[in-house]
């Protein structure tokens, strides 16, 4: 499965519902097995959520924003497929969580491919469900830093706090992820899809029984007018950097 959202993935709304729709496709094929997600667009895997979705709109569209963000992640993280992320670009925020979600991360060696949640670089703050899953492949300890400092870890780093499974050279990363999607189809469907779904369960659960309190609470935080402003400023100085 291909991202392509020129210029950077942004996950808008479209693109969002876009995802889920493939990937229920894909699950309700009984002939495809697993998914090595990658991106079309050079240098980017996913620059994550898309901000002006959540600048300057209505709090109603804010609501149907999140509600698609939270659907995307509970698609994904209770995949009954296996799931490979071959990371072939920078990847912050929210394309971090989506390459989260997968069963096994494969980054490209390049010093320009940042992976990590650093919403609060932006002002603004993961939410647990975010939190979760970091905590999940990385431990509590390492979370907690990464998630107070914004951090974005280059490959090395990237592997040694475990958020990615390999790093490999630019050009091996397709096939390094093929080779891992392989490894996981030699174990029986059934077995491997009860294990993940023993090990995920408590965390979607927390979720699913949230999903309306979830909503509320992104769309009065993201409300704010302090919060407007932030955001404001930072999209006014990504056009400058375009400029």
């Amino acid at each position: 499965m291909k991202l392509k959202n020129p210029p950077v993935n942004t996950l808008s709304l479209e693109f969002l519902t876009e995802l889920v729709i493939c990937l229920e496709k894909l699950e309700n094929d009984k002939s495809f097995r697993g998914v090595v997600l990658t991106s079309d667009c050079p240098g980017v895997f996913s620059a994550g959520l898309d901000l002006t979705e959540m600048c300057g709109k209505s709090p109603a569209h804010y609501a149907e924003y999140w509600k698609a963000t939270q659907e995307l992640w509970l698609q994904f993280y209770q995949s009954n497929l296996v799931l490979v992320s071959a990371i072939n670009g920078a990847c912050p925020a929210g394309g971090c969580l989506m390459t989260l979600t997968c069963d096994y991360r494969v980054l490209a060696d390049n010093p320009r491919y940042c992976i990590g949640l650093n919403e609060t670089q932006l002002g603004i703050v993961a939410p647990f469900w975010f939190k979760d899953t970091l905590e999940n492949v990385i431990g509590h300890r390492a979370a907690e830093r990464a998630l107070q400092l914004g951090l974005l870890f280059p490959p090395a780093e990237a592997l040694q706090v475990g958020i990615v499974d390999q790093v490999v050279p630019e050009e091996q990363v397709q096939s390094t992820a093929l080779s891992a999607i392989a490894q996981w189809m030699t174990i029986p469907d059934h077995a491997r899809q009860l294990t993940k779904a023993m090990m995920r369960k408590a965390t979607a659960s927390r979720l699913i029984t949230q999903r309306d309190a979830d909503v509320q609470n992104f769309v009065s935080f993201i409300s704010k007018d302090s919060i407007q402003k932030s955001l404001q400023l930072y999209l006014e100085r990504l056009k400058e950097k375009k400029g």
